[in-house]
């Protein structure tokens, strides 16, 4: 059981850093690209479409892949997502962090490598994300209450 959490571990550091270095040579820990991408109406920059695009081939690949096992590379269950709906709080989440990506250029993905490369935005931007899930957090049951 302890050979197989190291070895889930190293691969999950692997793919943590492999993940990281692709946001770092794609240029999405940059706030000006990210924005550039987002200013569909202005000076548009294509490329982080096509990063994006990239992504989504490899991770399609990779969950058609898994939807044919019974158990990973390394023993353990895949357990596949089973909620298909869209529901009023998905949406409403997707346009607060919209709202929040095209503000700053910041997706927490990029945010936490930024936080490794000195960038000051990520400093700013980790904490308040923090904040954000903290509230969350504390206001969901009342919402739903």
């Amino acid at each position: 059981m302890l050979k197989n959490t190291i070895l889930k571990n190293m691969l999950g550091l692997l793919a943590g850093l492999l993940f990281g270095f692709g946001l770092l040579i794609s240029g999405m820990t940059n706030p000006a690209k990210v924005q550039g991408f987002l200013d569909v109406f202005g000076a548009w920059d294509i490329s982080l479409a096509l990063v994006m695009g990239g992504g989504l081939a490899v991770a399609i690949i990779g969950v058609q892949l898994a939807k044919r096992q019974k158990t990973s590379w390394i023993g353990t269950s895949i357990d596949m997502p089973t909620k298909t709906t869209i529901n009023k709080k998905l949406l409403i989440g997707a346009m607060l962090f919209g709202i929040g990506w095209g503000l700053v250029g910041i997706c927490p993905g990029p945010g936490i490598v930024m936080l490794g490369t000195g960038v000051w935005q990520a400093y700013v931007f980790i904490p308040a994300m923090i904040i954000g899930m903290l509230i969350y957090q504390w206001l969901e049951p009342k919402l739903n209450g």
